[in-house]
């Protein structure tokens, strides 16, 4: 059984964000880029699988600023293969493009599961696992928070609204976006990623992309402008309660 893992990327925790001389990205010259999170969570999963039958995972990337590292991360993690698209230049932002480049390499690879990340910080409504089921005509389940395979049928826990769970079960081939994995990622030693630098060796493919017809482009970025900020109340309980009940009767919540 193959599985393939889509490798995306975020700004690094902590990173500092600056926008480009044009407005309509970050720069990315100073930004330093990780693999996402929910990827990370996505790649656990395909792990564990791998840990419970014996499958193969391959992780696979699109040709950009920092990929080659996520993917060296993704197998020092247990990933058996990576490969990385080349689909030409694509939008960043353009979750849908990005979609139609990974169900073009999926199709290459033709792997029996499909795990992506339910989102990523440029697909905050969680199209990319939707698109590529569309795309190769497979069955879907998004916002799935565990995974189990057998006798050709993957069984999903999605979670609903209020906490509610179902399971569900995908013939396969199919596409599963991943909430959370059945564990957390588990940690890799230094040792692990330097030696992942040495072997692990991206397999090249191509993929052609063209761009759905009317897509959105981005017209700018701007940082969120300042508010007013919250006023600091001092002094001892009864000195901060009693300043408390003048601002709301201020605002006229209280009557008396």
């Amino acid at each position: 059984m193959n599985i393939a893992v889509a490798i995306r990327l975020m700004p690094k925790a902590g990173e500092e964000l600056e926008l480009d001389p044009g407005g309509t990205d970050i720069d990315r010259e100073v930004v330093e880029m990780a693999m996402s999170d929910f990827d990370d969570q996505a790649l656990e999963e395909a792990v564990l699988i791998k840990e419970a039958t014996g499958a193969t995972v391959t992780a696979v990337g699109l040709r950009s600023e920092g990929i080659e590292e996520a993917l060296r991360v993704a197998y020092a993690r247990g990933a058996d293969r990576v490969v990385l698209v080349d689909a030409g230049e694509l939008d960043p932002y353009d979750s849908r493009s990005a979609a139609l480049a990974f169900a073009g390499a999926f199709r290459e690879l033709a792997p029996d599961l499909v795990l992506v990340g339910v989102q990523t910080p440029t697909d905050l409504f969680g199209q990319t696992a939707p698109y590529v089921a569309v795309e190769l005509g497979w069955p879907q389940a998004n916002v799935v928070v565990g995974v189990s395979v057998a006798d050709g049928t993957a069984r999903v826990t999605q979670e609903y609204a209020g906490g509610r769970l179902a399971v569900l079960g995908l013939q396969l081939p199919a596409v599963v976006g991943v909430q959370s994995a059945s564990a957390p990622p588990r940690y890799v030693s230094m040792g692990r990623l330097r030696q992942a630098m040495t072997e692990a060796s991206a397999e090249p493919l191509a993929v052609s992309v063209q761009s759905p017809a009317g897509a959105p482009t981005l017209v700018s970025l701007a940082r969120p402008e300042s508010q007013a900020g919250a006023t600091m109340l001092e002094g001892d309980a009864e000195e901060v309660a009693e300043k408390i009940l003048s601002v709301l009767r201020e605002r006229g919540a209280l009557v008396s």
